[in-house]
């Protein structure tokens, strides 16, 4: 059931966007006491942008297109449903991103750095 998730997430991990590789370049470093992340990882029947495991916490990075009426209501569903999994999520405008992507990869760390404390 899941194999078709997989496989999308493994084509997206080939075929990122700017601000996704800007964002994978800051927070993929595994070092031992950082939050750790991975890209385009399956969840359900959706693929994460990013996602740390250890805070429960998934990273979405927003482009033009989730300003569309009818994707605003699938990213809603699709919030709601990581919710329900006991999940928070993130959404970042790629339009920050550009424009630093330094601070918003120290946000990234910070909010699950918060996370992992408080679990």
């Amino acid at each position: 059931m899941l194999k078709p998730t997989r496989d999308k997430a493994r084509a997206l991990r080939k075929d990122m966007s700017l601000p996704e590789m800007l964002i994978w370049g800051r927070i993929r470093v595994r070092q031992k006491g950082l939050p750790q992340f991975r890209r385009q990882h399956p969840l359900g029947i959706y693929v994460a942008d990013f996602y740390c495991a250890q805070a429960k916490l998934v990273i979405e990075i927003d482009g033009m297109a989730h300003r569309a009426n009818d994707r605003v209501r699938k990213d809603d569903i699709r919030d709601s449903w990581m919710t329900d999994q006991g999940l928070m999520t993130l959404r970042i405008s790629a339009v920050d991103v550009l424009k630093d992507p330094d601070e918003v990869a120290d946000g990234i760390y910070r909010l699950a750095t918060e996370r992992l404390k408080s679990t």
